[in-house]
């Protein structure tokens, strides 16, 4: 069902972890990809990756999503590279600080919200406008458990998730007319870098926390993505869909 042929995909946070499996499966489905994230070797390397893997057009752009002018000369790189942006998939995120909501430092939360809620605002602006000219075109953010739970300790991280979530849906309810699509998908306890960081004891005790009794892969994750990126999910629209092992689903988070 998810064809992405003759499709341009551009990705941020996308030389690790979700990104760089949602880019490998959108190339497999034959999408042109081009990614975006802060380290230029590890953007070399998984294009070259791709490339080779399975023969797609990979390019990269270096940019910290939190640095508008960096962001949007990276997407109009992107254009440059491989054409207009048919489906854009704003990934990149921090979780920033672990601090009481009393103590939560000023710094801190103005980081994470730079990067998880305001480049994703900064990357629609930029890209919606052409997409609304063509008629068609997706947009999937990146949300968490956060978007639709409260979590303790980490209030910056929490409040630009929920808000990532609300903004996808008033994007999507100000698209739906011209054609493009805007969507969140919700990660819950995937293996990325940062559970890999964690002690195998930890990632195995919050694995046992998940209804299906394990974390999930990023390819699971990417399945999904690259499914919302496509015209196969032509009719889903503002909707958070949750990648979790049945975590919201139930009483269980």
């Amino acid at each position: 069902m998810t064809d992405l042929a003759g499709k341009h995909v551009v990705i941020t946070g996308a030389s690790t972890g979700i990104g760089r499996a949602s880019a490998t499966r959108c190339a497999q489905a034959g999408a042109a990809v081009t990614l975006i994230a802060r380290r230029a070797d590890l953007l070399e390397q998984a294009a070259a990756a791709l490339r080779a893997e399975t023969g797609a057009r990979a390019a990269f752009a270096v940019a910290d999503v939190a640095d508008k002018a960096a962001l949007t000369a990276a997407l109009d790189a992107a254009v440059a590279a491989h054409g207009p942006i048919d489906g854009l998939f704003l990934n990149a995120g921090i979780g920033g600080t672990f601090a009481p909501v009393e103590n939560y430092p000023d710094d801190a939360f103005d980081a994470v919200l730079a990067v998880n809620l305001k480049g994703v605002l900064w990357a629609i602006q930029h890209v919606l406008p052409a997409m609304k000219r063509r008629g068609a075109g997706a947009i999937l953010v990146t949300g968490s458990l956060a978007s639709e739970r409260g979590l303790p300790m980490n209030v910056g991280y929490v409040a630009s998730k929920h808000a990532v979530l609300g903004l996808s849906r008033a994007v999507a309810s100000e698209a739906a007319a011209f054609g493009v699509r805007c969507n969140c998908i919700i990660p819950g306890l995937i293996d990325t870098p940062m559970l890999e960081g964690l002690p195998p004891e930890a990632v195995s005790q919050m694995g046992q926390a998940v209804p299906q009794g394990r974390t999930g892969a990023a390819a699971e994750l990417a399945e999904v993505a690259a499914f919302l990126l496509s015209d196969a999910a032509s009719h889903v629209t503002a909707q958070a869909w949750a990648v979790d092992g049945g975590m919201l689903g139930t009483m269980r988070v």
